[in-house]
């Protein structure tokens, strides 16, 4: 079975009368990490729930193997959707395995609990993003970076073949954000999972991302690989200050500083 992809076709999306996105035309191809960027208040994070179809578009459409996501119910887009946000304000007297197995819901009956089968599937993504050793412990004791793994299980755990990121990588250091998105690109890889994910640092997107939409006002600016999209005219026209890219020494991916 072919895994499917994720076409938003000319969406507008906002909250009240005040329009947030508008004519986004993305398509995320299986195995693929796109990667969303551009200045805070942008749009990055609306884009995510109107991916989501948490958040429906006014016009245009969000469809995953060319099914329209406003025409399913609840449980029917968790099927073929899951999110990895910030790790905030999770349950603290839950146990990462607790946490983990959230993801088998949109599989459960009403009122019916986990079965040897969930518990199964939850493991294997425990074991996959290396959180298993830590399966009981409360999920308040663990690191930031651990409780993002957890998430990532979780909705590994959720066997959807849509995956979308906001800002996952905020409030970690160094080598959990790098640990992170090896993980995720890995993921994406061997899964066929088709990864959209909002992310800041324009470094980790020229390092993880295979391709790049840059947003400006609430549209596109420009989409392509990340030596298309990561330029000094790209970025100074959307960010509004003096940019310089380089090839980075070691990987030779474009290397973004700021500044004089």
């Amino acid at each position: 079975m072919v895994a499917p992809d994720l076409v938003l076709a000319g969406v507008e999306a906002g909250y009240g009368d005040q329009p947030v996105l508008r004519a986004i035309d993305l398509r995320v191809e299986p195995g693929e990490v796109l990667a969303v960027v551009g200045p805070n208040g942008v749009g990055k994070s609306t884009l995510i729930k109107a991916a989501a179809g948490t958040l429906t578009p006014r016009k245009g459409s969000v469809s995953i193997g060319g099914v329209n996501l406003a025409r399913l119910k609840a449980a029917e887009r968790a099927r073929r959707v899951s999110v990895v946000e910030q790790a905030l304000n999770l349950p603290p007297a839950f146990s990462a395995l607790d946490i983990v197995l959230m993801g088998r819901t949109p599989y459960l009956g009403w009122l019916e609990h986990e079965g040897d089968l969930d518990r199964e599937i939850a493991w294997e993504a425990m074991e996959r993003t290396e959180t298993a050793a830590f399966a009981q412990r409360p999920i308040s004791e663990l690191s930031g970076g651990e409780q993002q793994r957890v998430l990532i299980a979780r909705a590994l755990a959720q066997a959807a073949p849509i995956m979308l990121m906001d800002e996952p990588t905020a409030h970690l250091d160094l080598r959990h954000q790098d640990a992170l998105l090896k993980l995720v690109r890995q993921l994406a890889r061997d899964d066929q999972l088709a990864v959209l994910i909002a992310l800041h640092d324009l470094n980790l997107v020229a390092r993880f991302a295979d391709r790049v939409a840059l947003l400006s006002a609430g549209m596109i600016h420009k989409t392509g690989s990340a030596e298309e999209v990561l330029t000094p005219e790209h970025l100074a026209a959307v960010y509004g200050i003096e940019i310089h890219v380089m090839k980075h020494p070691i990987h030779g991916k474009p290397l973004v500083l700021t500044g004089e």
